[in-house]
């Protein structure tokens, strides 16, 4: 019976993960710095479907966009599209982890397009 309900709670808070649809294994390096093995980078950035907007979680700034600028600052202004952070819907970016991940916005809207309440629910029903 617990180790049913452990695994039922272990089941959810991966269903439930902010990352859900984007795990893959990780090793620790000797800084403490979490590294994707497969392309030996450092999980630097979250990135923000709904926004188009960036995470950089060494230097804990944000990237986002306004009046076609890339802005970096230490929070998204509120209200900011009409998104609230809270509600987690972010990726983690296992294969770049220089200075500069708005070059790559293209390709990361194309592989996490916007998330609605439907297709988080396809996204993480697939991982099950």
């Amino acid at each position: 019976m617990m180790k049913s309900l452990k695994n039922t709670i272990a089941l959810i808070a991966l269903l439930l993960s902010p990352i859900a649809f984007a795990q893959t294994a990780t090793t620790k390096n000797v800084s403490g710095q979490l590294i994707d093995p497969q392309t030996n980078c450092i999980l630097r950035y979250y990135y923000f479907p709904n926004l188009e907007a960036y995470y950089d979680t060494q230097k804990n700034e944000y990237w986002y966009t306004e009046n076609g600028q890339w802005i970096v600052a230490d929070e998204i202004p509120e209200g900011y599209r009409g998104y609230s952070l809270y509600n987690k819907v972010n990726v983690v970016i296992h294969d770049y982890d220089d200075d500069d991940p708005t070059q790559f916005l293209s390709r990361h809207k194309k592989k996490y397009p916007y998330i609605t309440k439907n297709n988080i629910k396809k996204l993480t029903a697939s991982i099950e």
